[in-house]
């Protein structure tokens, strides 16, 4: 079992967005909960995430099959407007059988990331 700090979800278009949020974050930490995330979402369309760690630097968008540039930048692009540091966040995604298009995939990345971090 792993303990995140803070969690949510939205519904968009019948496709489910689950966040999770780590603070005080390392890679190890991240490896940690990446590979829980898979265990426990395995139905999952995909695990998305970002993180920012100050020491050593480390930026990181990884879209995990969405379209490019659609998941992993937005959920980044959140942290770096917030000033976000030393935290990662994931979204795992259901697919609903409704295409969001790439507009509504950044929406709904940035939506999801934006409500975490209130």
């Amino acid at each position: 079992m792993f303990n995140f700090d803070k969690t949510n979800e939205i519904i968009e278009k019948k496709s489910r967005f689950l966040g999770f949020l780590i603070e005080n974050a390392d890679m190890n930490k991240i490896n940690e909960a990446l590979l829980f995330l898979k265990k426990e979402h395995k139905k999952a369309t995909h695990i998305c995430w970002a993180c920012r760690i100050v020491n050593p630097f480390c930026e990181k968008a990884v879209d995990d099959g969405e379209p490019s540039g659609t998941a992993g930048r937005p959920i980044l692009s959140v942290m770096q407007k917030r000033d976000v540091q030393n935290c990662c966040v994931f979204v795992v995604r259901y697919f609903g059988g409704i295409k969001l298009g790439a507009g509504g995939l950044v929406r709904a990345y940035t939506k999801v990331t934006s409500d975490l971090l209130n």
